[in-house]
């Protein structure tokens, strides 16, 4: 099953603009608490930015007479079909289930990926060949490193499925952003208003880092009151110039 859902350009700049911490602060707002993934961290953070609709993969434990080495490598197994069902722009996030004892992918399928144009690789588990990793340039999150290939534990079973991942609920087409802070889950429907608010929150606290960086007290500032809040507008109005501060 592999459908491809669209993003808008203009849409997906926005979102790339902005840090996850805000985005998860939005959807908080919202009464969505649960979109951040835990303890799954960007191989660079230097590349870590990421935005793209979500294509899922699952995995469960391996079974002995079918998580075999010559199994794994068919182009009929559910995860390298899933290596080239990726619709470029969209991010591979898998459910591993959390196991840490093998790698999800390495460096040649994850160096395929990024070929194929997809925007990013999440997994809730490991992954294999870490130094080669960091070396991509690629956006790539996960929990740790391991050397062993996943089968030995666990086998990809579908895709493009609702899955969990560390413990969030993901399902395809959702949006998926990343930077060094990790991973946020958003919703297609609340995506453009995420977004905007988003872009409004980041710049008050442009304006709030600003002030403190001047030896401003947060009392009345951070968040800001009424006086602030005009001071806020005179700021935006003179183009954000520190001689308006």
């Amino acid at each position: 099953m592999s459908h491809a859902f669209d993003i808008d350009p203009t849409l997906r700049d926005l979102l790339m603009r902005v840090g996850t911490a805000t985005l998860s602060s939005q959807l908080i707002k919202r009464g969505l608490r649960n979109t951040f993934i835990p303890r799954v961290t960007p191989v660079d953070s230097k590349h870590a930015r990421m935005v793209g609709p979500a294509y899922t993969l699952s995995f469960i434990p391996s079974r002995e007479d079918i998580a075999i080495a010559a199994n794994m490598a068919k182009p009929t197994n559910p995860q390298r079909a899933a290596i080239e069902a990726v619709p470029p722009g969209h991010v591979l996030i898998m459910d591993a289930r959390g196991d840490l004892g093998g790698g999800n992918l390495g460096d040649i399928l994850i160096a395929r990926l990024r070929y194929r144009g997809v925007a990013g690789v999440v997994t809730d588990g490991a992954l294999r060949d870490a130094e080669e990793l960091r070396n991509l340039g690629f956006p790539v999150f996960c929990r740790g490193f391991a050397a062993p290939p996943s089968y030995c534990r666990i086998m990809a079973s579908d895709a493009n499925r609702p899955i969990g991942c560390g413990g969030v609920a993901v399902f395809p087409g959702d949006i998926i952003a990343g930077d060094s802070d990790g991973v946020v889950v958003i919703p297609p429907h609340l995506a453009a208003e995420v977004a905007r608010d988003a872009a409004e929150q980041e710049r008050v606290d442009r304006f709030v880092r600003r002030r403190v960086d001047r030896g401003a007290s947060t009392a009345g500032l951070y968040p800001p009151n009424e006086g602030n809040k005009a001071a806020y507008q005179r700021w935006v109005a003179a183009g954000e110039a520190d001689s308006a501060l």
